[in-house]
């Protein structure tokens, strides 16, 4: 990431204005990655809020999400992802976003507010002129300057670094998530700068949707589950708002696991596919999925495929949850319920069974039923 000395220091000053104990604003966790903090509104009421920063910071802001459904939390953190220039960095993000949930809770500004901002508008300026410009620039030299005594020394580690990485940045990318899932990420980012430099038509998604799919994208290609083979994603038509999964392992004890062996045996087929399709509302919104082969009975799978959870569900979902835990949690969830294999099912049958149409149909209807009922636990032996 490009002027990463710059956003460390901005993260250095949230944490100083903002420490855990502040009675109205905390900084909880902060990386360069990630940006974690809580909001104390009346009566000490206290709300979680997430800022993913992705890899076209500061050009684009960073991706905001809350914990909380609440219309003022989401309010305040819907505004972030329509500023530009400035404002996209961390210290103006958070000074628009603790006003704005001061003014919506109806409680006083802390006074140190007026601090949050970029400590040399110039540099901060040719940053936010774009990527390109930005790594040409050389602007850590410039952030070493303005940093005290008591910073450099910590400041020169970090840069010599940031240096390492550089020099390794191929080898290391490679060794994190390999070539081809590299090339995969390089696609979808210029199509996805190609979108947004479209002046006439529209835009498909979110620039919050998409940049938080993408952030998504890249930690699965990262993830250990991932490495060993225990799901593999492919992007349907190369769209970031459609996924197909192929579940590779399950739990080996369980009889899915046997049945998946024996599926392989007969059809040459080694996993479970799901379908999962994500909304421009996303995060805000769970993605909806569903088994498209092959054929189970149980497991909590519905006519069509649909899946009963209800994390799947906007009451059960929450903005927090990431894709990697949704399709583990599913995984879980279908060696829980005793999912088998139904290999006597007919082709016919299955493609009458298992589509989107008749899928989205059960599960609203499913939706509808738990709505008036309410969830239940099932059972101790049932697991």
């Amino acid at each position: 990431m490009a002027c990463l000395n710059t956003l460390k220091q901005e993260i250095r000053t949230l944490e100083s204005i903002f420490p855990k104990n502040h009675d109205r604003f905390q900084i909880v966790s902060a990386s360069v990655d990630e940006l974690s903090c809580r909001f104390v509104g009346k009566n000490g009421k206290r709300y979680e809020i997430h800022a993913n920063i992705t890899e076209t910071y500061p050009a684009v802001p960073p991706v905001w999400f809350a914990d909380s459904e609440e219309t003022s939390i989401t309010n305040a953190v819907q505004i972030l992802s329509n500023t530009e220039g400035l404002d996209n960095h961390v210290l103006h993000q958070v000074a628009i976003l603790l006003r704005e949930l001061c003014r919506l809770h109806a409680v006083p500004e802390p006074p140190d507010i007026h601090r949050l901002t970029i400590p040399n508008p110039q540099t901060a300026n040719r940053i936010s002129s774009g990527v390109e410009q930005m790594e040409d620039e050389g602007l850590d030299s410039e952030a070493d300057a303005e940093l005290g005594d008591s910073d450099q020394e910590a400041e020169e580690s970090d840069e010599d670094e940031e240096l390492a990485m550089e020099m390794e940045d191929g080898r290391s990318k490679t060794d994190e998530m390999g070539v081809e899932h590299l090339a995969t990420l390089e696609r979808l980012r210029q199509n996805q700068r190609r979108d947004y430099l479209q002046v006439n038509g529209s835009v498909s998604g979110s620039v919050q949707a998409t940049d938080r799919l993408m952030k998504e994208l890249r930690d699965i290609y990262r993830s250990d589950t991932f490495k060993n083979k225990m799901y593999q994603i492919e992007l349907v038509n190369d769209s970031l708002y459609e996924w197909n999964v192929r579940l590779l392992a399950v739990d080996p004890d369980s009889p899915l696991s046997h049945d998946l062996a024996l599926l392989k045996e007969k059809e040459g087929k080694d996993a479970i596919l799901l379908n999962m399709l994500f909304k421009d509302t996303y995060p805000f919104e769970p993605p909806f999925v569903r088994v498209v082969h092959p054929i189970i009975s149980g497991g909590y799978v519905l006519v069509g495929g649909a899946i009963c959870m209800e994390l799947l569900t906007k009451q059960g979902w929450s903005s927090a949850y990431t894709v990697e835990a949704v399709i583990m949690q599913i995984s879980a969830t279908l060696v829980k319920g005793k999912a088998r294999i139904q290999f006597g099912a007919p082709k016919v049958c299955s493609q009458g069974q298992y589509s989107l149409a008749r899928a989205q149909q059960s599960f609203k209807s499913l939706v509808q039923i738990h709505e008036k009922n309410g969830w239940f636990t099932p059972p101790k032996e049932d697991g």
